[in-house]
């Protein structure tokens, strides 16, 4: 598969055992493509290293983005809803913060406001999650680094539902 990234850069890309690839000499001046190549790469072995995620914020609603992703979660890992506004949510039990869960933990998946975010840093470290996921819209510089800080991988303003359907 060839993509094509603009600006004279496009990456020849195939796949044999997890992920090796052959590059034409555009790659290697083109960062953007590398930077591209790099976060698959790395998302895909997030996926392949998760079991169980926490969806914060997950709502009842199904017209809200988090309750389609979780369905959508549901089918490939265990999902475990955390919202403080339920006891229930798509026949699962909700909790109402990460330190109430009663297991282990791979990866918040996170349906929050970016001001909003570091609340939810230290419960994230407390817990010993592997990575920490902001979904669409959603960053924030200083708990990045404070989560890399604690060797918890994060991912930024991509889409959990999206991302693992393409790294599939």
């Amino acid at each position: 598969m060839t993509l094509r990234l603009g600006g004279g850069c496009s990456i020849r890309l195939s796949y044999r055992g997890v992920c090796s690839f052959r590059a034409d000499a555009l790659y290697q001046t083109c960062s953007v493509a590398r930077s591209w190549f790099n976060a698959q790469v790395n998302i895909r072995q997030i996926f392949q290293g998760t079991k169980t995620i926490a969806v914060v914020g997950l709502s009842q609603n199904p017209s809200k983005a988090s309750h389609e992703v979780a369905r959508y979660l549901m089918t490939h890992f265990k999902v475990i809803p955390v919202n403080p506004r339920y006891h229930e949510v798509l026949g699962l039990p909700c909790y109402p913060n990460l330190a109430s869960i009663p297991e282990e933990v791979d990866m918040v998946d996170l349906f929050q406001r970016s001001e909003n975010v570091l609340r939810f840093v230290q419960p994230s470290i407390d817990i010993g999650i592997q990575c920490f996921w902001m979904q669409l819209g959603i960053e924030n510089a200083l708990a990045r680094s404070q989560l890399e800080a604690a060797g918890i991988k994060v991912v930024e303003n991509l889409c959990t539902k999206v991302e693992h359907a393409r790294s599939g």
